[in-house]
């Protein structure tokens, strides 16, 4: 009888697989077609590639999965029917959001509109309460009132009900009692409350992060319900069973469940701990992370192995003020499609023809070109291959509706269509690498560059050319890099209490005091998820701000503090995080704590990558050659089968690298070596850093 840990990655176009025997270090991976109206259906149709092996879905004694199924239900605006409970006197608070105007090119727009109320104002209703900015009573709940406003919900069918009280971050007594009249009024309904989802100051993020998880937890739930029940049934019924959340941590299926906000960013989390984790064991600490899969690219920036993160985000233009991994994602993927305006002008995205019925050239119904087109009509995909290792290709098709969309609009041959179209998707995703190096104090040139996913590794060495950045690496697995994440990663569990006090006002006693009662409070929490009290470890951080800023930055708290010294080294410790993130620092500014933060985690067992012994340097053979449209010319390439390639070997561009789940591009002037542990590790020739 094996032990076996299995991850699914459910992904836009394809939904990905790995199986990892921990007797015997094998590991299996395979893909599927995604089912997007039924997401459930992709993951069970996969399950049974373990009977092929002859692997009883009884031994798999570790689950893990990553989903779009939350992301996809606020994206698409699939979530359920949502009722807000707010404070007597702020209704208007959800409508009026923030009072920006968005950010980039929304700026500018005379025509820009906020998204559209998850919670709209005829299903928000008052509830006659009040707490002070201390969370003293200064009004009773009227439970009357209350029962009355529960009903008038319940009247108008409201499945998920978001409750956020005033100041209920200090004193959630009177959103627990609404729990509870909720349970006797509308027991069917979901119920978020503040409290529990962004115990946080802050009214208007608390708010947000509250609705949307009340929008997408029962989409998320029934999911899961529907996913574990049918799992079950056929056999898999381990109890370590997790998702993976936008922290880079998992959590049980259950947890989710109820607060499924935590999973926005579930998939491209997987991919940024994976990426980072592989660069490692190949030398390489600073890296940034480059998924591309069918339907978008997520970019993130790794620094000496640890991914960033951030306190909160905009996701489909909704504050979410959970931490998350900062992962900039762009609406850039195989499945984008390309189209000509009015005015002549070409444009890719943002829309994608998705896995149904996805880019033309898989001949199941689609009529629009795409990227993953492009790269077909240009050679860089095999005309006679099976993408993913299912679909046949048909470059015919490919050709037809690039003459048709936008050769013959814009004038061009269909080649220079093509390439037209990859080159204006790579300027996007250019972009994306700014976003996250640039604008966030760092030089892209000091970085590798990580590509996968299905599509990364095909566009990876020309985007990191344009951007300067010296070396590409390219997984041995890349187009199921994100499922291997989900077997590299601990059970986390982020705690939290906010409270606004001058810094220096603080004894170290009374710093330490809250960090002390929530590491109790998260040990006794995965204590009671059965992880064992060895296996839990915990990290703690403070919320820093100068006084009068709007904003905070997380500032890591390595050691307990212990006396006024080690008070003025963690404010010397913030000034210099201000001064490498914004450029400048106001040493001379008091400082407020805003929140103390405590992340727990319990270490899982993680897969054992060896390296393999590495020949003499020496010239990889090619298995066939193959014309490719380069440098506005068409050159033979010589074609690489990935599993072929040896540690040891290089080749030199122009050359393509084929395997069951990706293709790697490699152009002119560029050379890629073989490293132990079956990384392509690709560099401008010549270039010996």
């Amino acid at each position: 009888m094996g032990r076996y840990r299995l991850a699914v990655d459910t992904g836009g176009t394809f939904c990905d697989f790995v199986l990892y025997d921990e007797d015997s270090g094998a590991l299996w991976t395979w893909k599927r077609p995604s089912t997007p109206r039924q997401p459930a259906r992709a993951v069970l149709a996969g399950l049974r590639r373990l009977a092929d092996l002859g692997i009883p879905l009884a031994d798999v004694t570790f689950w893990a999965h990553g989903t779009t199924v939350a992301t996809n239900a606020l994206l698409e605006r699939r979530g359920a029917r949502t009722g807000l409970l707010i404070t007597e006197g702020f209704r208007g608070i959800y409508e009026t959001m923030d009072q920006t105007r968005g950010y980039g090119g929304s700026v500018y727009d005379l025509a820009f509109q906020k998204p559209p109320l998850l919670a709209p104002q005829q299903w928000t209703q008052e509830i006659p309460e009040r707490l002070d900015a201390q969370g003293a009573v200064l009004r009773p709940l009227d439970e009357a009132a209350a029962r009355d406003a529960i009903r008038r919900l319940r009247a108008a069918g409201v499945e998920s009900v978001a409750v956020c009280l005033l100041f209920a971050f200090l004193n959630p007594a009177h959103e627990r009692r609404l729990a509870a009249l909720l349970a006797e009024e509308l027991p069917e309904a979901n119920c978020s409350l503040s409290s529990e989802v962004l115990p946080q100051i802050r009214e208007y993020p608390r708010l947000s992060t509250t609705v949307v998880d009340a929008y997408v937890a029962p989409v998320m739930r029934r999911y899961l319900e529907e996913l574990d029940g049918e799992a079950r049934h056929r056999g898999l019924a381990t109890p370590q069973r997790f998702v993976m959340q936008s922290s880079g941590g998992l959590a049980p299926f259950a947890r989710v469940a109820r607060h499924a906000v935590q999973t926005l960013l579930s998939g491209p989390a997987a991919g940024v701990l994976a990426g980072s984790q592989l660069a490692a064991l190949s030398g390489y600490p600073d890296v940034i992370t480059f998924d591309m899969g069918g339907t978008s690219c997520d970019i993130a920036l790794v620094r000496q192995g640890r991914p960033m993160e951030a306190p909160g985000g905009m996701i489909a233009g909704h504050e979410v003020g959970l931490p998350m991994l900062d992962i900039h994602t762009i609406g850039a993927g195989g499945g984008t499609i390309a189209w000509v305006d009015s005015g002549g002008a070409l444009h890719v995205g943002p829309r994608s023809a998705g896995a149904d019925p996805g880019p033309a050239c898989y001949g199941r119904g689609g009529e629009e070109p795409t990227v993953t087109d492009a790269n077909l009509v240009l050679g860089y995909l095999d005309p006679c291959g099976r993408l993913g290792g299912e679909l046949t290709l048909q470059p015919e098709r490919a050709a037809r509706v690039i003459a048709e969309r936008v050769a013959r609009p814009l004038g061009l041959s269909v080649e220079r269509a093509a390439l037209g179209i990859l080159e204006l998707v790579d300027a996007h995703m250019q972009e994306g690498i700014r976003v996250v190096s640039t604008m966030r104090g760092y030089d892209a040139r000091e970085f590798a560059l990580v590509a996968f996913g299905g599509a990364g590794p095909l566009h990876a060495t020309r985007v990191a050319a344009a951007a300067g950045i010296p070396i590409v690496l390219v997984p041995a697995r890349p187009g199921v890099t994100s499922a291997l994440g989900l077997l590299t990663c601990d059970v986390r569990r982020d705690l939290l209490r906010s409270r606004l006090v001058p810094l220096t006002s603080l004894t170290p006693e009374e710093l330490e005091r809250p960090f002390t009662e929530l590491a109790a409070e998260a040990r006794e929490r995965l204590l009671a998820e059965r992880f064992p009290a060895e296996d839990i470890y915990l990290e703690r951080a403070l919320d820093l701000r100068y006084r009068g800023q709007g904003y905070e930055l997380t500032t890591p708290l390595d050691t307990p503090i212990h006396d006024a010294a080690g008070i003025a080294a963690l404010r010397q410790r913030f000034d210099q995080l201000h001064a490498q993130r914004f450029g400048h620092c106001a040493p001379d500014v008091p400082v407020d704590v805003v929140s103390w933060r405590v992340r727990a985690f319990a270490r899982v067992p993680r897969p054992s990558l060896r390296p393999a012994a590495v020949q003499s340097p020496a010239p990889a053979e090619p298995t066939a050659r193959r014309a490719i449209y380069v440098d506005g010319q068409w050159r033979e390439a010589a074609i690489y089968w990935r599993d072929h390639l040896r540690p040891g070997q290089w080749l030199a561009g122009p050359a393509i690298v084929e395997q069951d789940d990706s293709t790697t591009l490699i152009l002119p002037g560029q050379v890629a070596r073989v490293d132990p542990y079956g990384h392509l590790i690709v560099r401008l020739a010549g270039d010996e850093a």
